[in-house]
């Protein structure tokens, strides 16, 4: 039997996302690599547990997660119910559809066909009522905004969801998309971009947008998928993303200009006592704006990692101008 640590509440740190009621920990979980079928799944399973005892209540998963596209969708079903069945209350469940997930003209993108099947597919796969997040992975520009809209909508409405979220949409979209979440009264609570310091897209415009809508935000790849972290500064592990087939981060991405940036940054990481990765997921979530950062796993140890982050979230102007002039 897995009995969670009691204390787990007592070191994590929870933001508010946007003004809604919902409270999401400052570092969520995502099962995009790692949790999938071609994976170990005791050690998939160890990563989930060690996290929820660390105080991560948030498991942000996606239809095509694996590889193959649903099995880390499966693999999550089966840990919650070997572990964390009664403990589902506690938990914040999120999946998405946008992504090409079956053959044919009906399984990708945005259309209201193709979100409400591929929910209750990822309801099945995890064995779930609702989750309490529905996102739509991606804009579609082949279909209006009010389907795509409208299908999340539909979603809360029939109990299978609690609040809908988007992924990767410019702010105009995003603008376009609160406009008609609103004239609907859908609980659109949440966008998820990609942001790191070699990925800072979203300081344009699309911060200033939800921080004036009320809207939370989560990033995925603040790690930049490891290349902030120590992993690339003696060549590519063998174990690593870059190494491995099935990840999304190629060998070509690790160029010499960024592992300079990397090397410099990484010095100013030791100088606040922090590893780059933990230095990293602090950036990300400066000043408030961000609600939470959504890690990436292979290792208990990395989750420990990630999550001490915390103990150190604040900068001195010296350090921000510091870390501009490296990244910029």
């Amino acid at each position: 039997m897995y009995y969670p640590n009691q204390n787990r509440y007592k070191g994590m740190k929870y933001n508010r996302c946007g003004k809604s009621g919902l409270m999401l920990p400052a570092i969520s979980l995502g099962f995009w690599h790692n949790f999938g079928g071609v994976d170990v799944f005791e050690n998939s399973r160890a990563m989930v547990r060690r996290a929820f005892d660390l105080g991560i209540t948030h498991f942000d998963l996606a239809n095509n997660y694996g590889p193959p596209p649903g099995s880390a969708e499966e693999n999550f079903g089966k840990i919650l119910k070997m572990d964390l069945a009664s403990y589902r209350d506690e938990m914040i469940i999120s999946t998405k559809a946008g992504y090409r997930m079956w053959p044919g003209p009906y399984g990708e993108w945005g259309s209201r066909k193709y979100l409400l099947a591929s929910l209750d597919q990822s309801l099945r796969r995890m064995g779930l009522e609702y989750v309490d997040i529905f996102y739509s992975h991606r804009p579609d520009p082949d279909t209006p905004m009010e389907e795509t809209v409208g299908a999340l909508d539909s979603a809360v409405r029939q109990g299978k969801a609690l609040y809908v979220g988007i992924s990767s949409y410019t702010a105009e979209q995003t603008r376009e998309a609160i406009r008609i979440f609103k004239q609907l009264g859908t609980p659109f609570i949440i966008h998820q971009p990609s942001y790191s310091m070699f990925n800072r897209w979203i300081e344009d415009d699309l911060l200033d947008v939800l921080t004036e809508e009320g809207i939370g935000s989560i990033a995925f790849c603040p790690l930049a998928q490891g290349l902030l972290t120590n992993k690339y500064l003696s060549g590519i592990p063998a174990d690593s993303r870059a190494a491995k087939s099935t990840g999304a981060l190629k060998k070509g991405d690790i160029t010499e200009e960024k592992l300079k940036k990397v090397e410099l940054l990484n010095k100013i990481a030791k100088e606040r006592g922090q590893s780059l990765a933990q230095m990293a997921l602090a950036w990300v979530l400066r000043g408030g704006r961000v609600t939470s950062a959504l890690i990436g796993a292979s290792k208990v140890n990395q989750i420990e990692e990630n999550v001490a982050a915390l103990n150190n979230l604040e900068f001195s102007k010296e350090e921000l101008q510091r870390i501009d002039e490296i990244l910029l």
